[in-house]
């Protein structure tokens, strides 16, 4: 049976979702500047980067779970659940910048093309950006919806980057069952949003020319 909140359910479901987003760099943030924390550059490294793959998952699994249950409304999450992969991911680069090269970006720079973990990531964050830019309604009327949704297909390639950034940068503690698992998920949902686009183009009537 399809489940179908009313407005303010809607409203209080996203403010909750949003709420909870924000947690992880609550956490992050009290650790960090209560002093409990070892390593915190570490600590908040591995923090925000594991978030930006958490909440990828959850945005790619939107579309395939609306399909089969049926809940359209899942889609109006999609955009805040995406734009907290943006904010975790400047976050991410955010401490890199900051705590690994004191805001210098051309120490910075020379290090993202010198060790490919960091070129992929860097690579994937600023295919990132654009796909922020564009997530607001009037954005998606000024691109058109066809150049809008070319342009998002982006996440295509984001996502693959992501993981490989992942792998190789617990390759070096030869730690792979993480990114096994995270790419094994975003190769499902992205493999299960290909089909679906396929079969929708299947099953559309032809157009009178």
């Amino acid at each position: 049976m399809a489940f179908n909140p009313t407005p303010r359910q809607f409203r209080t479901i996203k403010a909750a979702l949003f709420a909870l987003a924000l947690v992880p760099f609550a956490r992050m943030l009290y650790l960090t500047l209560a002093g409990e924390l070892v390593e915190p550059l570490e600590f908040i490294t591995r923090g925000t980067g594991d978030w930006v793959l958490y909440l990828l998952c959850i945005t790619l699994a939107v579309t395939p779970l609306r399909r089969l249950s049926g809940w359209n409304w899942l889609v109006k999450l999609r955009r805040m659940s995406g734009l907290f992969v943006f904010f975790y991911a400047s976050l991410h680069f955010l401490t890199f910048l900051w705590f690994d090269h004191f805001f210098d970006v051309q120490e910075m720079l020379k290090d993202v093309l010198k060790r490919p973990f960091i070129t992929v990531g860097f690579i994937a964050f600023v295919l990132l950006i654009p796909l922020a830019a564009t997530s607001t309604n009037g954005m998606i009327k000024k691109l058109g919806g066809k150049r809008w949704q070319g342009l998002h297909r982006l996440i295509y390639l984001i996502a693959p980057l992501g993981i490989l950034h992942f792998w190789w940068m617990k390759a070096g503690k030869h730690n792979f069952a993480q990114p096994i698992l995270f790419g094994v998920i975003v190769a499902l949902l992205l493999g299960s949003r290909l089909l679906m686009r396929r079969r929708g183009a299947a099953t559309a009537p032809l157009r009178p020319s």
